[in-house]
């Protein structure tokens, strides 16, 4: 059907020649074998595996779905000349190997940057974490004495059993300030009721913290757990890229390419082939549809994993598919809006506490880095909702959905509607893996029987079914490249919150490494 020839000589700079099969039927496949290691997706974890696997002289080839970007979720978009993360993201990791890779990669690009975040409620903003004069001051003194009779009434008679978001947080902190500070951002992020949300979410992502807590950080400063760490919740610096997180992941393409390695756009992986006991390709179309077979030895997921299972050739038994089936995800979409102005409000970014909105966050991009929007007489916001894919907000159109952006941003006091002179809209499916009742059962059952593929690994985010930071994603795909170099045999599930591995251990624990998300309170 076709011949086998070498590639033209005139390649990308650092990406190394590949077999490929001309072919004169469109519909047929063109065949790339020069790559040991192939890797499904261009997100932090895709890009670091690739990275640490390049850097040790190996080959391997990076497919990215989107036929501009690369950094997935941490890419930096960009609409006539204003750059903007899809959410923000902060560099900030208590793993000194993450934090001193992100220092090789971008060096002197990074820049420290001071957060500043407040919460909205009531048309008045309050500093998170809290400040209690601050606090006090604008909730005024009979709300103030509320909070403390609640505060003073939840620690002598907590709620039992702690099985909900709702009772952990009253039992830290009361119910009127649970109320204020807790209860509308959370059912917005998460698209349920605090009081069907488990406790378990509540206790990893606040974890050290409580109204005593946030009162003595207020006062004092610099508040460390009880082991002398700093909480994440709580850091008031952190790095960031001077033109967004996009930058430290064009960097890493880039590297990839100069040390031998390929990133390939436009190439979203369909179908999965494996003999049983192992993969031997991963098949990729391009936008066009036209399909690559791409082989190799070893072969690193980052994609979600409800597609790895369903792209599976021959297709996985029905007891995984419908596993896979079974995995949800909570997606994300993001109006950005420019305002002609050149300062809005000094935060970094602001949760929504306001019922009456839908937007629960902002992004002031300007704070994150100035160099993210080219005219200094304006600024640019991100106006963050939280969605299913297919739902109302999702199926908006554009014009309708800037509207809304436009509405609500007046409607808060933060910005007058006439001051929007021009914004666009990005949508993030897949966003955040969600953890409903069953969501462990149905991973231990694909888990199970991926663990027959011995050249597969999985990595990231959405690649393990994991709502983690981009520092948990990089660890996972180093420990994952280390497996595929020979350097050792590391259980990528054990990687901590904290981008720490764990040998030590059991499937218990596994439940716990990575930023636990909300789920539903299972049957008593």
């Amino acid at each position: 059907m076709g011949m086998e020839s070498p590639q033209s000589q005139t390649v990308r700079a650092g990406q190394i020649p590949h077999r490929w099969t001309r072919v004169d039927d469109p519909g047929a496949e063109f065949v790339v074998a020069a790559y040991e290691t192939v890797i499904a997706g261009g997100g932090p974890a895709g890009l670091t595996g690739a990275y640490e696997l390049t850097r040790h002289g190996r080959t391997c080839v990076v497919l990215e779905a989107d036929a501009r970007m690369v950094g997935g979720i941490s890419r930096t978009d960009e609409y006539k000349g204003y750059r903007f993360d899809i959410g923000g993201h902060r560099f900030f990791s208590k793993s000194s190997e993450v934090n001193g890779l992100w220092r090789e990669i971008l060096g002197g690009e990074l820049i420290t940057r001071s957060r500043l975040s407040r919460i909205y409620y009531g048309r008045k903003f309050f500093y998170y974490p809290l400040k209690p004069v601050d606090a006090l001051w604008k909730l005024g003194p009979w709300r103030s004495a509320r909070i403390l009779l609640s505060y003073i009434k939840a620690r002598l008679s907590p709620i039992r059993p702690e099985r909900t978001f709702e009772a952990w947080v009253v039992n830290r902190f009361g119910r009127v300030l649970f109320e204020i500070f807790f209860k509308s951002y959370t059912e917005k992020l998460w698209g349920m009721s605090t009081s069907e949300i488990s406790a378990d979410w509540a206790a990893q992502r606040i974890k050290g913290l409580s109204l005593v807590a946030a009162v003595v950080n207020g006062l004092f400063g610099g508040l460390k757990s009880r082991k002398g760490e700093v909480i994440k919740t709580l850091i008031d610096e952190f790095q960031y890229p001077r033109l967004g997180p996009g930058q430290m992941w064009e960097a890493v393409r880039d590297r990839i390419r100069g040390q031998g390695g390929a990133v390939h756009l436009d190439r979203k992986v369909v179908r999965i082939e494996h003999d049983g006991s192992a993969v031997t390709a991963f098949i990729a179309a391009d936008s066009q549809g036209r399909m690559t077979r791409y082989l190799g030895s070893h072969f690193l997921s980052t994609m979600p994993v409800r597609d790895l299972i369903r792209a599976m050739d021959p297709p996985a038994p029905a007891e995984v598919s419908a596993a896979a089936g079974a995995l949800r995800y909570r997606d994300f979409l993001t109006v950005v809006l420019i305002i002609d102005r050149p300062e809005t409000f000094p935060d970094t970014w602001i949760y929504i506490h306001e019922p009456d909105v839908r937007v629960g966050r902002i992004q002031n991009f300007k704070n994150w880095s100035p160099e993210l929007v080219p005219d200094a007489s304006r600024s640019s916001l991100g106006l963050e909702y939280f969605c299913f894919e297919g739902d109302d907000l999702w199926n908006r159109t554009d014009a309708d959905l800037l509207e809304l952006g436009r509405r609500e941003i007046d409607a808060i006091g933060l910005v007058a509607a006439s001051d929007v002179v021009d914004g666009c809209v990005v949508r993030m499916p897949k966003a955040y893996p969600v953890y409903d009742d069953e969501y462990q059962g149905h991973l231990a059952v694909i888990r199970r029987w991926l663990a027959n593929l011995s050249n597969l690994e999985l990595a990231g985010r959405n690649g393990m079914h994991k709502y983690n930071n981009q520092d948990h994603s990089m660890m996972t795909a180093l420990l994952a490249a280390r497996n595929i170099l020979g350097l050792g045999r590391y259980d990528t599930w054990k990687v901590n919150t904290d981008a720490e591995y764990h040998e030590e251990g059991g499937e218990a624990d596994n439940q716990n490494a990575g930023r636990i998300v909300p789920r539903r309170v299972s049957a008593a």
